[in-house]
């Protein structure tokens, strides 16, 4: 079926949308996050008063309300080869609006936001950095600041508003849903093409995840994780203690998924908080990423994936969306599964049909610590060598070994008691997979599958 892009809200110049984050191709990029050091916004029905302690940020034509952002970049190395302006509708009925917004670069960055009224004002006179059409209320958006925000600096950014059903965004008092810069620096890419490579079942107090870890420092490309990143319930204390010294020196170039044992703390605070904007919009847990000719997205099964939920919707209208050839997607429970300790989780399989009505062509998961490959199958396990989608349980990355039970049909290839990361390189229509073994051990696995 073809993939033509369907237009997405109201967009001009350069834009991406709370539904896609785009991963960074940098050999080594580092990612920061910058929040603003000021922000308000004027509204011309109170002409003298100044908002640069309100919770929220203004936006409308009528009254005309205007939203001030102003962030400071430092420690940046290198040229940006990438930057985000984050923003965040407030959670209160109207927030939401038909049109979220033209956002401007600014020439003036010595305002304050206590002394900013609509009298006083600073000229919104720069190039247009792009837009958002329809918003709702307590959701995060993003808009590509690439062309403007290049290193180091002070940059002014206005958002202005031809609707009179105006948007209110969240401003820095408010904490976690504060307006964010995230900037990634570093401009050199892989040789050949994208490198893809991870695991699931990752960091406890145990050895296997720093032997999983080496095997990264010497593998350059994305690296992407199904779940349970840290044992055995996802605290902040457990990811600084645990991943951080191991897996935590990839966090730069990891776009991770989650699982249950993130969940164990409630809401995967600990999760979301560790891995921030890499993480997908903050508690939501899926999101999606384009690598070379790859459209890339990971899944959350720790929330509701029937048909019609919220998630499954987003996916649907997320693949219909891409312009890319090949489709990959990650989450943490499998749908097909030989191992001992976890059945198969029929709740996913909305997801899986998704992805098979999209002629997606690769799905990995997590959960069962063990790797296993599937042939191509369809969302029943049916074999299907047309239009199926090959599956890897990858759930090597550093826990404790789980067994194998009544193997599955269509199960091609498995390993338990050796940990290691499953390599992928993403070609232009196909892709190679290559089970890398941890130190001192020889299982491998490799092969090329094409496109649909």
């Amino acid at each position: 079926m073809s993939r033509r892009r369907a237009p997405l809200a109201v967009l001009s110049s350069v834009i991406v949308t709370a539904a896609t984050l785009t991963a960074s191709t940098a050999a080594h990029a580092a990612t920061t996050t910058f929040t603003p050091t000021a922000d308000t916004y004027v509204d011309n029905g109170s002409t003298g008063t100044n908002y640069g302690t309100s919770g929220q940020l203004g936006l409308d034509n009528s009254p005309v309300k205007r939203t001030f952002l102003k962030f400071t970049v430092s420690g940046i190395s290198g040229s940006v080869s990438n930057a985000k302006l984050r923003i965040h509708t407030d959670d209160v009925s109207g927030a939401e609006s038909p049109n979220g917004g033209t956002f401007r670069a600014m020439s003036n960055v010595s305002w304050t936001e206590t002394a900013v009224t609509w009298n006083n004002q600073p000229a919104v006179d720069g190039a247009t950095l792009g837009s958002l059409g329809a918003v709702v209320r307590n959701a995060w958006y993003e808009v590509d600041v690439s062309s403007y925000v290049t290193g180091n600096g002070t940059y002014s950014i206005g958002i202005t508003s031809s609707s009179t059903d105006g948007a209110d965004y969240d401003s820095r008092e408010s904490g976690s849903t504060a307006p964010q810069l995230v900037v990634t620096d570093g401009t050199t890419p892989p040789p050949g093409d994208p490198v893809w490579v991870g695991a699931g079942d990752i960091a406890d107090s145990g050895s296997g995840d720093t032997a999983t870890a080496a095997l990264l420092d010497n593998i350059q490309g994305t690296v992407w994780t199904t779940g349970d990143n840290v044992y055995p319930d996802g605290t902040a204390s457990q990811f600084n203690t645990y991943y951080e010294p191991t897996w935590g020196r990839h966090k730069a170039r990891t776009r991770p998924s989650p699982g249950n044992h993130d969940y164990n703390t409630s809401g995967a605070t600990g999760y979301y908080n560790y891995f921030g904007a890499q993480a997908g919009p903050s508690g939501r847990g899926y999101y999606s990423y384009d690598l070379g000719n790859w459209h890339i997205v990971s899944l959350n099964s720790n929330i509701s994936m029937s048909a019609g939920s919220a998630q499954e919707q987003w996916l649907r209208q997320d693949l219909a969306a891409s312009t890319k050839p090949c489709t990959a997607a990650y989450w943490h429970h499998p749908l097909f599964t030989s191992g001992a300790n976890h059945a198969p989780s029929t709740a996913t399989r909305p997801l899986f049909q998704a992805l098979y009505d999209a002629n997606a062509d690769l799905v990995l998961f997590g959960h069962n610590h063990q790797y296993e490959r599937f042939a191509p199958q369809n969302p029943t396990g049916g074999l299907d060598n047309a239009r199926g989608i090959r599956s890897f349980v990858a759930g090597m990355g550093g826990a404790g070994a789980y067994g194998f039970g009544t193997i599955k049909p269509n199960s091609e290839a498995r390993n338990t008691g050796t940990r290691g990361v499953l390599k992928l390189t993403l070609h232009s229509n196909s892709f190679d997979w290559q089970f890398v073994p941890e130190a001192g051990k020889t299982y491998t696995d490799s092969g090329t599958t094409n496109c649909h």
